[in-house]
């Protein structure tokens, strides 16, 4: 389906057609001032299925970098798709690969967040040559067949031992590591992912379940989703500039999985935020889009 030209950045939200015809919306901010490729740097938001709302402009990276936030199809501005089955994590990537063209790039630099590295990972998987470099901030795993050790969870969390909520949230995730967690317990652990847990993380959290699709988010990561070992074959020879953004607290991807993340690559680096989270940006807004920019300029 044909589509109309990609707008001058500023305005948003701007619409797109996936291959299936289903709407897509994107929102585009920032100038691009930086002085690497020039590509703007498209965003996919984690959850799964959380409205790209949240990304916000990423810590104030809006400021030296043009940044394209998708909405994924059933969430944020854009349509909900006739066939659910294209929720699923490989059937998203052709939405990213018409953003693409939409855009009339050779090339993006591209960012996934959370479960959005996961679609992140199967894009530039299938599309290696499109990807100019490579954003995974606190990446989900499942794409790249990545499994964290309950211990090395447990230890992050550690590190929050002074906090006054600790005590029941920990004993919380000892549940959830053992694999007996309860929806409570899933529920309790909550402060881990944020660096602060206070009004504005509690505000931030009971918007972002809100604006989640929750049956989309089921379909996912459903089955034939993945194919770890074909998408390492080809991380293994992709040797374009990535990197991976951690949380030192962050009890989702902890320090040790985001290191192994970068190991499967030849060309990759990975940034620690002390005493961050599963949202760097809101920790230490400066240091993230400080961080991210000065890898996408270089």
């Amino acid at each position: 389906m044909p589509t109309s030209a990609a707008p001058a950045p500023g305005f948003s939200p701007h619409t797109f057609a996936a291959p299936d015809g289903t709407l897509l919306a994107y929102h585009d901010s920032g100038s691009g001032t930086g002085s690497g490729t020039g590509a703007p740097l498209v965003c996919l938001p984690g959850g799964p299925f959380q409205d790209s709302g949240y990304l916000g402009d990423l810590g104030g990276l809006t400021a030296r970098r043009r940044t394209v936030r998708l909405d994924l199809r059933g969430t944020g501005a854009s349509a909900v798709p006739d066939d659910p089955a294209s929720y699923r994590c490989d059937r998203l990537v052709e939405d990213v690969e018409a953003l693409r063209a939409h855009l009339g790039l050779d090339a993006i630099d591209l960012l996934g967040h959370s479960a959005g590295a996961n679609l992140a990972a199967l894009y530039t998987a299938r599309y290696p040559e499109r990807v100019a470099r490579l954003v995974l901030v606190t990446p989900g795993t499942a794409a790249v067949g990545l499994d964290t050790a309950p211990g090395e969870r447990l230890a992050a969390a550690r590190l929050r031992r002074d906090e006054p909520w600790f005590g029941p949230a920990y004993a919380a995730l000892e549940e959830v590591t053992a694999g007996r967690g309860t929806a409570e317990a899933f529920g309790a652990v909550t402060p881990f992912f944020h660096g602060t847990w206070d009004e504005a993380a509690r505000e931030r959290h009971e918007a972002g379940a809100r604006q989640r699709n929750d049956g989309a988010a089921g379909l996912y990561g459903s089955e034939g989703a993945f194919e770890p070992a074909a998408t390492r074959a080809v991380f293994a020879e992709f040797g374009r500039p990535v990197l991976v953004v951690a949380g030192e607290g962050d009890v989702n991807t902890p320090v040790p999985t985001a290191t192994a993340y970068a190991g499967l690559f030849p060309n990759a680096g990975v940034a620690v935020l002390a005493g961050a989270g599963h949202f760097p940006w809101h920790d230490d807004p400066a240091w993230c889009a400080a961080t991210v920019g000065a890898f996408l300029d270089a």
